[in-house]
């Protein structure tokens, strides 16, 4: 059997990102995997794992890939890094037609690039099967609580970033302590909603049920974790699931009333831009109690007014005044205390990395590197080594023209 070559490419993109698809011991376990794999990482100053870690496992640290068959990234490859005739994997984030990656999506139809896009490889359920979204929930999370500390001046956790791994971020929710009548709310399941629970069901608070989050008093932290159908009602006030995703017009929130009994709220959901305002300013001034939103969901002038802006790491939180609305002080009384950083997964970035390269070798390796029954690489291909799009993303054509 001929040799297959995947290489590691170095993340070039700014601000730097430190993860990998695959850790030093994964690469190993790849060649054990499949005996005709040679794996190669491309040298990095700033990558988790270093170069001699690779080196330590029997990976061959190179300067360039251009020899190899297959090229797996993290974030978006800089146009120049580009290789044709490659098949490239990494989160292209053009799926959704974002214009400022549309040179990059006709650059890698240019040089007839195969690209496996990660944010679309889905089981034959439409299931997504690989991705970070548990450690932005974890990390969020944790953000979460070290935001509630600071602004009500009750702990100081150290920040995520600093830990040098998930297991001293646990060490530290120990000096967590919560007002007995603590109230936290989370929208969302999937992977982010799954990760953040991870992180709660560390702490001594307990989870109760969306009616007794709204009519019943308690003398311990609770927190309630909601489902669409919890929070959106139509106009009939009812909520019937496949005609809300398929079309949220017809669909107002009722998210305020759990708002106004919460006082932290983490976002964790996925949300569709035809859909209604979850929470608006004036959900905000009319609520005194919610102060502080962890929002790792993070869409900008979105669902949840109060988040204007992106945070970034090392400096997460700012204030929001909703009467104003404008940026202030999170410490001050009426300000909302945001926490809304969007690379979540890099403040961990040896543990992302290992969870997502786990994913890659359960799920994608076997369908890339063997039989393929349900066709989830070519469901996932963007583009041919023809120069064009692939069949399920024909609808890109009018992005790349600019229309």
């Amino acid at each position: 059997m001929k040799t297959i070559r995947i290489g590691i490419i170095k993340e070039g993109k700014i601000p730097p990102d430190f993860r990998t698809p695959l850790t030093p011991a994964q690469c190993k376990v790849l060649k054990t995997m499949y005996p005709y794999i040679e794996v190669v990482v491309q040298s990095s100053p700033i990558r988790t794992f270093s170069d001699k870690e690779f080196q330590d496992h029997g990976v061959e640290v190179v300067n360039n890939l251009i020899d190899c068959d297959i090229i797996l990234g993290v974030k978006e490859v800089s146009i120049s890094d580009l290789i044709e005739n490659k098949t490239f994997m990494f989160f292209s984030h053009t799926i959704k037609k974002q214009p400022y990656n549309r040179e990059l999506l006709r650059s890698i139809l240019d040089k007839k690039i195969r690209l496996i896009d990660y944010e679309v490889i889905k089981d034959k359920h439409q299931t997504r099967l690989i991705g970070f979204g548990r450690y932005a929930g974890i990390v969020g999370c944790y953000n979460g609580f070290l935001t509630y500390g600071l602004k009500h001046g009750l702990f100081n956790l150290k920040p995520a970033h600093n830990c040098s791994n998930r297991k001293e971020v646990e060490q530290e929710l120990k000096k967590v302590v919560l007002p007995t009548d603590f109230k936290c709310l989370v929208t969302g399941f999937g992977r982010v909603g799954h990760g953040a629970k991870e992180i709660i069901d560390l702490l001594p608070i307990k989870e109760v049920s969306p009616e007794e989050f709204l009519t019943q008093t308690f003398k311990e932290p609770v927190y309630c974790q909601l489902e669409a159908a919890d929070y959106y009602r139509n106009t009939e006030g009812g909520f019937n699931i496949s005609k809300f995703y398929s079309d949220p017009t017809d669909y107002v929130s009722i998210l305020s009333q759990y708002a106004a009994n919460s006082d932290m709220y983490i976002p964790c959901h996925y949300w569709d831009n035809k859909a209604p305002l979850l929470l608006t300013k004036m959900d905000f001034i009319r609520n005194n109690r919610l102060k502080v939103v962890a929002d790792i969901s993070c869409d900008i002038a979105g669902p949840i007014a109060c988040t204007i802006r992106p945070s970034k790491i090392g400096d997460s939180i700012y204030g929001w005044n909703p009467n104003t609305n404008e940026e202030c002080d999170y410490r001050i009384p009426e300000a909302v205390a945001v926490m809304a950083v969007d690379n979540l997964p890099c403040e961990l970035p040896k543990d992302a990395s290992e969870d997502f390269g786990s994913e890659l070798l359960k799920h994608v390796f076997p369908r890339l590197l063997g039989d393929d029954p349900d066709r989830i690489i070519y469901r996932a291909s963007e583009t041919t080594f023809e120069g064009t799009l692939n069949e399920p993303f024909l609808y890109l054509s009018d992005y790349l023209e600019g229309i």
